[in-house]
């Protein structure tokens, strides 16, 4: 395919879209048909310069500066409506674009504007607060400002959707952003950024840029007039993030990986049980932060359990993620192709027995793409890299255990803190797993539901901070107390008052 060919997807830079400044475009793949199908910026420092001046002057002196909450309410709900009309070409565009499952991004991008709809109608509900202080002839009251710019990284797996967790609740905050795409995945965020116009978003409010972590990743979080970062990502980018954020003292929101535990126990309805693991790990071809990885199941149904669940595993459809009966899509990157299939290699090598799986698919229609097979371990340890490392992609390890305490243990013996599932019939269990497994999210008999209400963060090596929910609205805000004094005379200048 001749560079003539090429769909060229442009940034936004307040209000207009642009080329990059050095000229240079990047190839960004189809994962099913395994070549490019479009081009994307290749930003630098200049870029990021105009991104985010851009965004300064509308948080500055724009219109926007000026709105008060309830007209950036009114905005953002209107925003959530025209998100809502595209969101099936926003999904074509994202399954094109990252491989993941029409069947799911159809459903991700019908439910991501409700973010939109959510915040817009909180802007306006962020409410002060008069102390009652403890000092004479004195009034003191708060007041929660917007930060300024903030930088909104997102990773490639579900661009739109995890956009949208941080950019609805910044913008309903009154800051303005700057969004850096994963260079895997841009084309639909830069695609939803054109919708803020014709939502009728001033100019500068929302601008895009797009490229590589070293060449725009870093200037954008190191930029002086950058107040916040949002980043969701892996644990290596997410440290970059902090440490360079932190030499500017500027706030973070980290979101970042998983190796969550899915245990069963031997009262679960298994069937349930099954299909959750299955959704856990195989949904979305294991690529997301909050993969059920570690299957933990109890020695007494271990075998049982693990025949139900390689049956059910072994009908899974591989094929084009365009087609709504497919159920497991490709690997979006080529690198993560790579790595996932080494660390498969990785899992044999320690000890650990494939039971479904394992590789490559054989069927000739797949070869193009980067596909890899549902895959199954048992003989797991969880001292095994398998177990301890994220692997992002379909790739299940079956480790058991013998009661609670062993299935706590083995539950939050990893570095990371993002999700926990668990399958029984005690509420009791229930309450107590809950409360013992140290991670931010725990479902019970259920798996990988989220929602624009509810709180999601990490903890550990998982991240920092929540996004979704009425206090996620606090990250993006600063608490600003006024003192007014109403006595007739200065006290003593030289004593704190």
């Amino acid at each position: 395919m001749s560079e003539q060919t090429y769909l060229k997807i442009r940034n936004i830079v307040g209000g207009k879209e642009v080329d990059p400044v050095s000229g240079d475009w990047i190839e960004t793949f189809d994962p099913y048909l395994g070549r490019p199908w479009a081009l994307i910026p290749r930003c630098g420092q200049a870029d990021v310069e105009a991104a985010v001046a851009a965004a300064h002057a509308a948080f500055s002196s724009g219109p926007w500066s000026q709105m008060k909450p309830s007209q950036r309410g009114k905005l953002l709900r209107r925003f959530a409506a025209v998100m809502a009309e595209n969101a099936e070409r926003l999904a074509e565009i994202e399954v094109r674009d990252n491989g993941k499952l029409m069947a799911e991004m159809s459903v991700q991008c019908r439910y991501a504007p409700e973010w939109f709809e959510y915040f817009g109608g909180l802007a306006d509900k962020i409410e002060g607060a008069v102390i009652p202080i403890d000092k004479p002839e004195m009034f003191n009251f708060t007041k929660h400002e917007p930060l300024g710019v903030v930088a909104c990284i997102v990773p490639w797996n579900s661009p739109i959707l995890l956009l949208s967790w941080k950019l609805a609740a910044a913008l309903a905050a009154g800051n303005t952003a700057v969004i850096k795409p994963s260079e895997f995945a841009s084309a639909s965020i830069l695609e939803l950024a054109r919708l803020f116009e014709q939502a009728g978003f001033p100019a500068g409010v929302v601008n895009t840029v797009t490229g590589y972590g070293n060449e725009v990743g870093e200037p954008l979080v190191a930029h002086s007039l950058v107040r916040k970062v949002a980043f969701t990502g892996g644990e290596i980018g997410g440290r970059k993030v902090y440490e360079t954020a932190a030499k500017h003292f500027k706030g973070v929101t980290l979101e970042l990986g998983g190796k969550s535990p899915n245990i069963v126990f031997a009262d679960a309805n298994l069937d349930n049980a099954v299909k959750g693991a299955i959704s856990g790990i195989f949904a979305a071809s294991g690529q997301t932060c909050i993969a059920g990885s570690r299957l933990l199941v109890q020695k007494s149904i271990e075998q049982e359990f693990t025949q139900r669940l390689v049956e059910f595993a072994a009908t899974a459809r591989m094929g084009d993620p365009k087609s709504l009966d497919t159920q497991v899509g490709p690997i979006t990157t080529q690198p993560q192709y790579q790595r996932v299939l080494n660390y498969i290699d990785i899992a044999r090598q320690e000890g650990a027995k494939t039971l479904l799986g394992g590789g490559k698919p054989d069927d000739p229609a797949l070869k193009q793409g980067w596909f890899v097979q549902p895959t199954i371990f048992c003989n797991v340890r969880n001292s095994m890299r398998i177990a301890q490392e994220e692997v992002f992609g379909p790739i299940l390890s079956i480790i058991p255990f013998a009661d609670d305490d062993e299935a706590i243990a083995i539950g939050n013996d990893i570095a990371y803190g993002l999700a926990a599932g668990v399958w029984t019939s005690s509420i009791a269990r229930a309450f107590k797993m809950s409360d013992k497994l140290q991670a931010g999210t725990v479902w019970v008999n259920t798996y990988r539901a989220v929602s624009y209400m509810s709180p999601f963060g990490g903890y550990k090596a998982s991240g920092l901070g929540r996004e979704s929910g009425q206090d996620s609205i606090y990250e993006f805000l600063q608490t600003k107390s006024v003192w007014i004094s109403f006595a007739d005379k200065v006290a003593n200048p030289f004593v704190l008052r």
